[in-house]
């Protein structure tokens, strides 16, 4: 009985894997719509919903790993060690904060006007490394399918040194956490800075790759890559039927960001897109 009810599970797990295979759903930064950001309640929320767990990569003053799509405290939902509210216009570079201090900080308790069904907890920046952890952790308890993972690069030229570390760096800190926690083969590395996919692309062929766009025609934005994407993530705005039969003639997926209605989903699925990423998981 014992081995039948393991059986089960297994058929179930690869089902689950080749229905993810076929549609990736993505909550974007772990769901925001429902939960406080890029925190591990929400990654633990998108697991429910069997979502993908898109993220964003970013890094404190003594180098540590952290998931934030802002590298600075954002006065609009982060409050202060005393839980009071932030000066307007003089938020905090986190790339000059130790992580010690960063995580005093919070980020769940204060109400998000953009995201007025968002549950408000107490909530901090995590480490990426204990985010995986406990992830990971969560998924087995639960018997779900190991996670998969979508993480965002957070770089641009003008930010190197004072906003993040420069590429070759931020890259080789990140994969060392990713190859430590051996989760390679369930990761996406995604950016609009081309520079950290490139770095992928050579020294870490095993992991798939995702180029971020927010505007432009298609072959102009590959034209700036030295190779071809494994995926191509325009705002939902760009995409096309013309713009999806092209990217699969070229073999290279489409995920467009950040699509918040469920008429706008069906749209995009319409036009034969391989997955979506919403802030709101519930929506699938």
């Amino acid at each position: 009985m014992k081995k039948l009810s393991v059986l089960i599970l297994t058929v179930l797990s690869y089902q689950t894997m080749c229905a993810q295979e076929i549609f990736d759903k993505q909550a974007h930064r772990g769901g925001r719509g429902l939960m406080p950001e890029n925190t591990i309640p929400a990654m633990k929320l998108a697991l429910d919903y069997g979502n993908t767990l898109e993220m964003d990569i970013t890094f404190s003053k003594d180098k540590k790993v952290l998931v934030s799509h802002d590298q600075w405290m954002n006065s609009l939902f982060v409050l202060d060690p005393e839980g009071k509210e932030l000066p307007k216009g003089k938020d905090a570079n986190i790339y000059k904060m130790d992580y010690k201090d960063i995580k005093k900080y919070d980020v769940g308790s204060k109400f998000h006007k953009a995201f007025p069904q968002q549950k408000k907890i107490k909530a901090q920046i995590p480490l990426l490394a204990d985010l995986i952890d406990t992830v990971e952790h969560y998924a087995k308890i639960k018997n779900y399918p190991a996670p998969h993972y979508n993480m965002e690069t957070k770089m641009k030229e003008s930010g190197d040194n004072i906003f993040h570390p420069e590429p070759k760096e931020f890259v080789k800190r990140l994969m060392r956490v990713i190859k430590n926690k051996n989760i390679e083969s369930r990761v996406i590395i995604q950016s609009f800075d081309t520079r950290s996919l490139e770095i992928i692309h050579k020294k870490y062929k095993n992991v798939k790759t995702a180029y971020l766009v927010s505007s432009g025609e298609l072959e102009e934005n590959l034209k700036k890559l030295s190779f071809k994407p494994d995926i191509y993530s325009p705002t939902y705005k760009l995409v096309t039927s013309e713009l999806v039969a092209s990217c699969k003639k070229l073999g290279i997926k489409v995920l467009p960001w950040t699509v918040n209605t469920k008429s706008e989903i069906e749209s995009l699925k319409t036009m034969g897109v391989d997955g979506i990423i919403t802030d709101y998981p519930n929506l699938f």
